[in-house]
């Protein structure tokens, strides 16, 4: 897993939008990028456009490494179906993003974290990989002690999002499964995202 080096709201400057759609996002008062050359703005080519779409999804789930997120391509492709909505199906089950979707805490970055301290149980077994894959029916629960910790609490009462229908949430048990892998009509993300450039950035 690469390492977080920036910040996430220079993500959002970097991007040039409030990816995660909070109200603390620096992009609300400052719309440009960081850096003295970040009031610059040049019309994207087709290899930028492309790159950004896929900048801004692999950004929106934590900045996943590159090395995993050409992985998550290569197993869109290789499924059956359109390979776009295969790509944010697998992003949608991994144990990170179902824990973040499910309101368990706050951002997607402390969802991570909170996966890498074993705070979650799949099935009954704790599970300390942030990427791991959920399957559909699969029961992610805190752990007992796990669930008054600040940021779970924060989480839980946090009015920016709900939980969308393809979760079902117990959050007095603080327990949820998927029911069924996300089309991308399907994902509430604050912002466009545009997966077929993704494809097209991969296939050059």
């Amino acid at each position: 897993m690469g390492k977080r080096l920036s910040s996430k709201y220079k993500i959002d400057r970097r991007l040039g939008v409030n990816l995660w759609g909070r109200p603390k996002s620096p992009i609300n008062r400052r719309q440009y990028g960081p850096g003295e050359h970040g009031q610059r703005r040049r019309k994207p080519t087709d290899f930028g456009t492309q790159l950004m779409a896929k900048q801004k999804l692999k950004g929106y789930y934590g900045n996943i490494g590159e090395k995993q997120f050409r992985k998550y391509y290569a197993e869109a492709v290789r499924r059956k179906g359109d390979t776009g909505e295969n790509l944010i199906g697998i992003l949608e089950s991994r144990l990170d993003a179902a824990v973040y979707r499910m309101k368990f805490c706050p951002t997607v970055f402390a969802a991570r974290q909170l996966v890498n301290h074993g705070h979650v149980r799949v099935n009954g077994k704790r599970v300390n990989i942030p990427s791991y894959m959920v399957k559909e029916g699969d029961l992610i629960e805190l752990k007992e002690k796990s669930r008054e910790l600040p940021v779970v609490l924060e989480g839980v009462q946090s009015v920016e999002r709900d939980v969308p229908d393809y979760f079902e949430v117990d959050h007095n048990k603080m327990q949820g499964r998927l029911i069924r892998v996300p089309e991308l009509a399907d994902v509430p993300y604050p912002v466009p995202m545009e997966p077929n450039l993704v494809i097209e950035f991969y296939s050059r």
